[in-house]
């Protein structure tokens, strides 16, 4: 029996001299890291918006439902301060994002390539119901300026560059007319419960890029609360895709929490 008591509390000495050892080493690597004015944090939020063309062109006659989806957002970011103060820094980030929409809309002569009866797509001019769904999981990297204003609130602005990992535009039309291959061509009519579907995910776009304009707001001494705008400035789609004839781009707030080591 004894030597089972020997042997824990030796095994329990052990474990508690590494977890010490670990977290001496932990200390230092941050106090180093605060020393060269670097801080770091990791991030997680809720992206809430939409891919939509700006502005809304005429063919887009009405957005009857929108629902944004659940869009998870997981983020590791470093700041380098650049003066003694602390006030301005660079902020450089790795975030997996998701972002995702339905909607509804009525159109008119809106470009458009779907898959008829056997199974061939047929483009045209549509004009009725749309609906849209728009998924997309992107690596993104933030590059930003930060402005530390006091010691709760902290501003940053910069760009965003990201890689779609993958991606679905998809959907059907409904309650219309297809006038194929333009706007003189053979009328086909959809009503009721006839339908066709359309798939564009295969055009979209592997890079994007963008703005992202930001804050945060310190409520306890490791934990901040953040919003931030991301504002894509360049079309989802391919520039050889002309069945949409106008660009899109992705326009989403996030909102989260960070924890700052």
């Amino acid at each position: 029996m004894k030597k089972y008591i020997i042997t824990a509390l030796l095994a329990f000495i052990a474990g508690t001299s590494v977890t010490m050892a670990q977290e001496e080493k932990e200390h230092k690597g941050l106090l180093w890291s605060a020393l060269h004015g670097l801080e770091y944090e990791f991030k997680a939020g809720v992206n809430f918006g939409g891919t939509s063309p700006l502005p809304l062109p005429q063919e887009i006659r009405s957005i009857d439902s929108y629902k944004p989806g659940l869009a998870i957002s997981i983020e590791g970011n470093v700041t380098k301060w650049l003066d003694q103060k602390k006030e301005w820094g660079v902020n450089l980030g790795v975030r997996l994002d998701t972002k995702t929409m339905t909607t509804e809309a009525t159109v008119k002569n809106y470009g458009m390539e779907i898959i008829n009866s056997i199974g061939r797509p047929t483009g045209g001019l549509w004009t009725g119901g749309v609906k849209t769904k728009v998924k997309m999981s992107l690596l993104t990297v933030p590059v930003l300026a930060t402005y530390q204003i006091n010691k709760r609130w902290r501003v940053s602005a910069g760009p965003y560059f990201a890689y779609l990992m993958d991606g679905d535009f998809s959907g059907h039309v409904y309650e219309g007319h297809l006038r194929t291959p333009d706007a003189m061509g053979e009328i086909v009519s959809f009503t009721g419960d006839n339908i066709a579907t359309y798939d564009f995910s295969d055009e979209l776009r592997n890079f994007q890029w963008g703005l992202q304009v930001g804050g945060s707001w310190k409520a306890y001494r490791h934990l901040n609360i953040h919003a931030d705008l991301t504002w894509g400035l360049n079309d989802i789609f391919n520039k050889q895709f002309k069945t949409i004839t106008f660009a899109m781009y992705p326009i989403y707030l996030n909102v989260g929490f960070g924890y700052k080591f």
